[in-house]
C-alpha cells in the first residue's frame, strides 16, 4: 500500500508493578523471622506470586477499551549519577508509586490505562497507553502526574502520540485471527 508508511514502532509486553505487594510481603516475612533466600522465604514468595498472577489475569491480558481517543508515550525512570531511581529505598519507591497510582484513581471512569514493559525490547522501560472519550483528560492527567515527586524527580517521558480509535473492528486477514485491530 503506497499510502501507508511505517514511521515508528514500539515493542513491549503488558506487565504489572508489584511495589505495594512486594514491600508488604517482604515486611511480613521479615517480621516472621524468615531469612531472604531461604527455602521457606522462597516458598512464601512463590505462593504470593501465584496468588497475584491469578488476581491480575484480567489486567495482564486486557481488551482494547472501547473509547474514542488514545494516547501513548514511552517512559524511563532516571538512573543517572545525580538522580537514580534504583538508589532510593524500596519503601520510598513504593510510596512514590502509590502516590503516582492515586493520580490515576482520580481519573477512574474517564481514563483507562494499560502499561507495558519494554526493557530488552525497545529503548524505553515502559509504554503507557491511555484511552478516553475526551482527549482533554489526557492533558489533565499527565499534568497532574508531572507534579508528583516520582515523575518530577525520576521520570522521563518520550514523545506523546495521540489519535482516534474507530469503532468499526477490522479483522486481521491472517489465518482466522483471534484478535482484532482497530483502524
Amino acid at each position: 500500500m503506497n499510502f501507508l508508511n511505517r514511521t515508528n514502532s514500539y515493542v513491549s509486553v503488558v506487565e504489572l508493578g508489584f511495589y505495594e505487594a512486594s514491600v508488604k510481603l517482604y515486611t511480613e516475612l521479615t517480621a516472621k523471622g524468615l531469612q531472604p533466600g531461604s527455602a521457606e522465604w522462597n516458598r512464601e514468595i512463590e505462593a504470593e506470586l501465584a496468588k497475584q498472577r491469578q488476581a491480575a489475569a484480567a489486567r495482564l491480558w486486557p481488551e482494547i477499551p472501547q473509547r474514542r481517543y488514545l494516547c501513548f508515550y514511552p517512559m524511563n525512570k532516571l538512573r543517572g549519577e545525580n538522580k537514580n531511581w534504583l538508589q532510593r529505598a524500596i519503601a520510598e519507591r513504593q510510596r512514590m508509586m502509590r502516590e503516582h497510582g492515586m493520580i490515576g484513581r482520580h481519573y477512574a471512569g474517564r481514563v483507562i490505562q494499560i502499561n507495558s514493559g519494554s526493557i530488552g525490547f525497545d529503548d524505553w522501560e515502559w509504554g503507557v497507553d491511555l484511552f478516553a472519550d475526551d482527549p482533554l483528560v489526557f492533558k489533565k492527567l499527565v499534568y497532574d502526574d508531572a507534579l508528583r515527586r516520582s515523575q518530577r524527580c525520576y521520570g522521563l517521558s518520550g514523545a506523546f502520540l495521540s489519535g482516534s480509535l474507530f469503532r468499526r473492528p477490522i479483522w486481521l486477514p491472517a489465518r482466522k485471527a483471534k484478535h482484532r485491530a482497530f483502524a
